[in-house]
């Protein structure tokens, strides 16, 4: 009689944001359980802490997993981290993380003792679609995620390149030189045009000057507080002039920004994802490209401009990967 077949280790990712963590599990590579929950708002870490737990214990149920089995863990996060000692500094979107937060060794003791990695939420993002997803084929790329801010990552010759700690910031970048304000507080950067949060402010100003839309209609009938990717979406399809415009501007920054970015590195591929870039899809992706190619030294060899393939998971499948998966 055979002797009983010992389970497949599997790896946890968590991609830990201000309004949702999402967790998957991997299994030789692929996704064997997914969970998904809203962050708790109640400021106090240690309940985003519980949060993450029981994420990563419910993706391992899916699975059909157990703690036991658990290689390692994952965790991608907005914010300012220690990586050596798995803590983040600041993250302000987080509630809570305001202050330094022990978070891997928090949700170490969580998962009896399961060793867990802490790295940028974008990163770690950028990190999974190169091994997970559409950059496979590249050893030189550069991930571009346009949501509430623009961040960026980059891939060089295979390896995640952090440089001092804030390599792939392409949403700072100077698109226009005393252009609109950052959120960071400088002018002109690539997020002031392309990040929601700074669109959304320029959207207030201008209803404040008058101009009609439908954003705010849209934004309160759907539920939300903000106006998110999908609030968007749903007014670009309805026709609203300043949902338009902003979306216009916010590709010509892009193709302007991604342009000197390609001068600089000469990469095979770039990769656009995040909030706007998985909900407006390959048309937005199409049209970033298009307005790229004036402004690219090397017009006849172009970098392969792409959708990302495991859209919203990215970010947990990638902090898997971090963590070996």
């Amino acid at each position: 009689m055979s002797a009983p077949r010992k389970p497949s280790p599997v790896t946890a990712g968590v991609d830990l944001g201000g309004t949702k963590i999402q967790t998957v599990v991997l299994r030789k590579g692929k996704v064997a359980g997914s969970t998904r929950v809203l962050t708790p708002q109640t400021g106090v870490p240690a309940e985003v802490v519980e949060a993450i737990v029981g994420t990563i214990r419910a993706s391992l149920d899916v699975a059909g997993s157990s703690v036991s089995e658990l290689a390692g863990v994952g965790i991608g996060t907005p914010g300012e981290i220690d990586t050596e000692a798995g803590a983040v500094l600041l993250a302000a979107n987080v509630p809570g993380f305001s202050e330094r937060v022990e978070l891997g060794s928090l949700v170490s003791q969580g998962l009896e003792g399961t060793t867990v990695t802490v790295g940028n939420d974008v990163s770690v993002g950028v990190l999974g679609e190169h091994k997970r997803g559409a950059g496979r084929p590249f050893r030189n790329l550069l991930g571009v995620w346009v949501g509430t801010g623009v961040g960026g990552g980059l891939i060089l010759d295979g390896e995640l390149h952090d440089g001092r700690g804030a390599g792939g910031e392409v949403g700072h970048m100077i698109v226009e030189p005393g252009g609109l304000r950052c959120p960071c507080g400088r002018r002109g950067c690539l997020e002031a045009y392309a990040g929601r949060a700074a669109m959304e402010a320029r959207a207030r100003r201008l209803v404040r000057r008058g101009y009609k839309t439908k954003l705010f209609d849209i934004m309160e009938k759907r539920g939300r507080t903000r106006l998110s990717s999908g609030v968007y979406a749903r007014a670009l399809k309805r026709g609203d002039k300043m949902a338009t415009k902003l979306i216009d501007d916010a590709v010509w920054a892009l193709g302007i920004g991604l342009a000197s970015a390609q001068n600089l590195l000469d990469l095979e591929a770039i990769i656009i994802g995040g909030g706007l870039g998985d909900r407006l899809g390959q048309p937005f992706v199409d049209r970033i490209a298009e307005k790229m190619r004036p402004h690219l030294f090397v017009e006849h060899e172009p970098p392969v401009v792409l959708s990302t393939e495991l859209g919203d998971l990215s970010g947990a499948v990638g902090a898997a990967v971090l963590a070996g998966g």
